[in-house]
């Protein structure tokens, strides 16, 4: 019904016909301009500029056309011949002056026909006739100058709707319709001209019809309403509109033109534009007051005070205006809601709604007159805090039945003055705040609200999350959506026990709580929001839900959300009602856009079971190997000793810093097994303690304090020894001990400036074979050059002059333990000396003992570059390989060096003594060279005074072209000079002369 109202209304106004052309014009699928749809039924041809009907595009099975807004002139007895299926035809908004009279005679099934605003000057009843079908027929706006009807429009006993005049026709007759007489319609609507000239009484007896409407101004002849209203008196109308009542002037008449209201039964009454001002106003009021009209409204008004008005104080003559609905949209004047100066024309008005009236201010009797007021609307008027809510009035007793008040699309900030502006209203039950400004956390403080409140709709506001504890708990239906939330206030639903439905759509929220209680939820709705998780404990708590709303969002698509979905839909106690296609996944970014419906997550990566199970068994395998490998390499052992090297640093410091003297105490400390401890008493100890320059050893037996952890003593005197020497043999390898002590001098040596281990084979080790722990010793053994021990025995003296030029000369030292210094990585090159294999050292060396043999020196050297490094001693590797008899006695004499073993040590020390002044340690430079002639063979070499000879000597001398010369090079030198001494020993020694090396060479 309302709908029906709604559209006659629009009729009357002249906007009903077809909507206006879109600029683009729909996409033609045939060769025409029209575009034929609907399985060739509809032809759409709206807004094309045609000048003509395109008849020959149009198929015979065409039911529906539109014409609209375009330029056609006339139709002719061709246009629609072929359409005998047509049923309707739009035509407005053309230029049609002209219709053929057999426009329409093969049409004859055509009910719906549209020639509204044209050019027609007459009614074209003769082309009209074959239409019996017709039920609506929209033919006013045109430029016919009478409104009288042919006789043949008697036949149209289908009809419902007619619209009909234009602005030429200037009045109304009486026979006008009376071919309308026995026709029941459903809608009737006349234009007349803006200045009506004439109006007989009767025009209207004879139309029977549910819904009327005038558009015509009586601004010359107000009168003539009188008339019009005896016309329709004892009928009943669902609607009668006037349309511009008065369109230039104000009625400033003294006689009651609104008189026949009171005969009139209507649903509802409605002035549409034109001028009104208090005294008409008063006038139509004042009959409705009796009259049988349930609904008035006043829309588009130009309201206007009266001038001649006087307020008596006598009161409002409007005080019985008893009416279901009144509507006061869009009036130009605030003043028309006291347009005498009194609210009392409200009093029993039972639904009111006003609006775009943009009134400033509501005085505090208005709250008291409005007694009967059951629903209010006071939407749309830019409202403010202090126009609605005075703090100055009391709203006691005020609106006792009011129980549907709608104030949104305002600009209303304050949720406290409204909670105190509606906690008097008694029977409140329904809130509309939608639109507004409100939800500020400022004005949404000590809110105290009705009781009664069940329903509250504030959709499109600004609240933050702290404003919900201002809103009524009592409320069966809350409505949020749209208002900027970014998370919700669990306080609040803790105590709205009886919230059923819940609207949160086109938020801001970014997760749901984990403990979101709600007893009595039944529906909710979270689309549009900014959550990507969810999960089946998200709504556990609320055990009455069965609506949910949750797409649009941008969901995480996890084995949580696929476990939601399925629970959801397998259970079906919650109907997910925007399910499937507004589910899509947005992370991970493979994943974006995919319908969540189409998400089916692997059932290894959701079963937390079997991922617990795979987790466990996977570490378990990750220790297994773990304990492998440190079983293997050793790890364990390295830990081990690690944490004794802390151990005893930690002791060393604190007693350093109790007042320990510093190092150093020992030319060197001596690492060997138990087993090679004869070799180290009886072979090495002597040979460098007992010597002319002895140096000062350390051993474990004779040297570490008791009483002392080992590991103490161990460290302490590593640290406390210039050198370390390793004495290496099988039995080394399988000693514990030993193991720590290689270890400890290793990590000594770190960051060293000087190479300070010495390693001494004693017997023949495969590298390949040692334990993973030695992989140190195992790498220099394997890369780096090294001498093995050899058989002879008169070599023995050569290697023990070489140990003791790499432990250098021996100096002073401190007596007593030092502590332990720090140490950093480094490792100097390695040089390795061939001892003799054989385990005995000989007594006495005589001085002709095996005068015809050299000794020779197989030196193997893998690095030279290592060696030849400045500042580095290099790390001795000397080779013993035959293990010394085990039955040769402990206590063994001390035996002196022999004449050859002073020699060879004489003449490593003459090298050492010139070598190193100006660069590398180890080699003899030019000068350095000249020097050492010089001053050691200047008897034996005449030409060492002569520069040239001893550019000539460095030449012959310097094999590698280095530009020095090394040891062994310079022992080339000496064993030229000795040969040559030796070819004259044989001569002069019968004579008894001196030895050739005693005279010039």
């Amino acid at each position: 019904m309302m709908w029906k109202l709604v559209y006659f209304s629009a009729l009357l106004l002249g906007a009903l016909t077809s909507p206006t052309p879109s600029s683009t014009p729909t996409t033609n699928t045939d060769d025409g301009p029209c575009h034929i749809h609907n399985s060739g039924r509809s032809a759409d041809c709206l807004g094309r500029q045609l000048e003509s009907v395109p008849w020959r595009q149009f198929p015979s099975t065409l039911e529906d056309i539109d014409l609209s807004y375009n330029k056609l002139r006339a139709v002719r007895t061709d246009d629609f011949l072929r359409l005998p299926w047509l049923r309707v035809l739009q035509l407005q908004f053309n230029n049609i002056s002209h219709i053929d009279n057999d426009a329409f005679k093969n049409n004859t099934l055509l009910e719906h026909l549209n020639i509204f605003n044209n050019s027609l000057q007459e009614i074209p009843a003769t082309a009209l006739t074959p239409l019996l079908n017709l039920k609506e027929l929209y033919m006013s706006n045109n430029l016919y100058k009478h409104a009288t009807l042919a006789d043949s429009f008697s036949k149209f006993v289908k009809l419902q709707i007619l619209s009909m005049g234009g602005p030429l026709v200037m009045g109304l007759k009486k026979g006008d319709f009376q071919p309308l007489k026995n026709i029941r319609l459903q809608g009737f609507a006349i234009k007349c001209s803006s200045n009506l000239r004439y109006y007989e009484p009767g025009s209207l007896e004879v139309i029977q019809t549910k819904q009327i409407g005038f558009d015509m101004a009586i601004d010359q002849r107000p009168n003539a309403l009188l008339h019009i209203l005896r016309d329709l008196a004892n009928k009943t109308f669902i609607a009668i509109q006037f349309r511009n009542l008065f369109e230039f002037m104000y009625y400033m008449g003294e006689e009651d033109i609104f008189e026949g209201l009171k005969d009139i039964t209507a649903f509802q009454l409605i002035f549409h534009r034109g001028k009104f001002n208090e005294n008409l106003l008063r006038m139509a009021l004042m009959n409705l007051q009796v009259a049988p009209i349930k609904r008035l409204r006043l829309q588009y008004i130009d309201f206007a005070r009266s001038p001649t008005f006087v307020d008596s104080g006598a009161g409002s003559s409007i005080t019985d205006l008893a009416l279901d609905k009144l509507e006061l949209w869009y009036i130009s004047n605030p003043d028309v809601l006291r347009f005498d100066w009194r609210f009392t024309w409200f009093k029993k008005i039972r639904e009111l709604s006003i609006q775009y009236v943009y009134f400033n201010s509501v005085p505090c009797d208005a709250w008291v007159e409005m007694e009967g007021v059951e629903i209010m609307d006071v939407s749309n008027n830019r409202l403010k805090n202090e126009f609605i809510f005075n703090q100055r009035c009391d709203y006691k007793g005020a609106t006792p039945n009011l129980h549907t008040f709608n104030i949104n699309n305002n600009e209303l900030t304050s949720l406290k003055d409204l909670s105190l502006l509606t906690r008097e209203f008694r029977q409140l039950q329904v809130l509309d705040l939608s639109n507004n400004k409100l939800g500020s956390a400022e004005d949404s403080r000590d809110c105290v609200w009705q009781n009664n409140i069940i329903r509250l709709i504030a959709h499109h506001n600004q609240f933050v999350s702290e404003s919900l504890r201002c809103l009524p708990t009592t409320v069966h239906y809350l409505d949020l959506s749209y208002c900027n939330l970014d998370q919700l206030d669990m306080v609040y639903f803790e105590k709205a026990t009886n919230l059923k439905e819940l609207l949160l759509s086109g938020n801001k929220i970014k997760f749901i709580p984990s403990k979101w209680e709600s007893p009595s939820l039944q529906s909710l709705a979270l689309d549009g929001n900014s959550f990507g998780l969810i999960s089946k404990e998200s709504f556990q708590d609320m055990p009455q839900l069965s609506h949910l709303r949750a797409g649009n969002n941008p969901y995480h698509c996890t084995c949580e959300l696929h476990a939601f979905v399925q629970d959801t839909l397998s259970k079906e106690k919650v109907n997910l009602t925007d399910w499937p296609w507004n589910y899509r996944c947005y992370h991970p970014e493979v994943l974006l856009n995919t319908v969540i419906s189409k998400y089916f997550p692997g059932h290894v990566a959701c079963d937390i079971r079997l991922v617990i199970i795979i987790c466990v068994a996977t570490t378990a395998v990750v220790i297994l190997i773990m304990m492998v490998i440190c079983y293997i390499f050793d790890l364990p052992w390295y830990t081990k000793a690690t944490y004794q090297i802390i151990r005893a640093k930690y002791r060393a410091h604190k007693e350093k810093v109790a007042g320990e003297p510093e190092p150093f105490t020992y030319h060197a400390f001596i690492s060997y097994s138990h087993s090679d401890a004869d070799w180290v008493r009886d072979e090495l100890l002597p040979c460098l303690e007992n010597s002319r320059n002895p140096y000062r050893l350390c051993i474990h037996e004779r040297d570490f304090m008791p009483g002392r952890w080992i590991i103490d003593n161990i460290i302490d005197n590593i640290e406390n020894s210039r050198k370390v020497i390793f004495v290496l043999s099988r039995h080394f390898v399988n000693s514990e001990w030993c193991n720590y002590e290689l270890y400890f001098a290793q990590q000594r040596a770190m960051g060293k400036t000087f190479s300070d281990v010495i390693l001494v084979v004693k017997e023949p080790i495969d590298p390949n074979s040692l334990p993973s722990k030695y992989c140190k010793l195992k790498k220099m053994l394997s890369t780096k050059t090294y001498l093995e021990w050899p058989h002879q025995v008169n070599q023995q003296a050569f290697f023990w002059a070489q140990l003791k030029s790499v432990l250098g000369k021996p100096t002073m030292t401190r007596e007593g333990r030092h502590s332990a210094k720090s140490r950093t990585s480094s490792e100097g090159g390695i040089s390795v000396i061939q001892l003799p294999m054989d385990d005995r050292r000989p007594e006495v060396a005589a001085p002709n003992s095996d005068k015809e043999t050299e000794p020779k020196k197989k030196i193997i050297q893998r690095n030279n570059d290592e060696q030849s490094n400045q500042g580095r001693i290099p790390v001795v590797l000397i080779v013993r390989q035959k293990k010394m008899s085990s039955n040769q006695p402990s206590d063994k004499p001390s035996v002196q060096p022999s004449i050859l073993e002073e020699a060879i040590t004489g003449l490593i020390e003459v090298f050492h003594n010139y070598s190193g002044k100006e660069g590398d340690k180890y080699k003899l430079s030019k000068p350095e060279l000249k020097n050492l002639l010089q001053g050691e063979l200047s008897v034996s070499l005449s030409s060492s005074q002569d520069h040239a000879e001893v550019e000539k000597i460095m030449a012959e001398l310097d094999e590698n072209q280095d530009g020095e010369v090394d040891f062994q090079e310079f022992v080339v030198l000496v064993s030229v000079l000795t040969i040559t001494c030796n070819e004259f020993f044989k001569d002069f020694v019968k004579k008894g002369e001196a030895t050739p090396c005693s005279k010039k060479v």
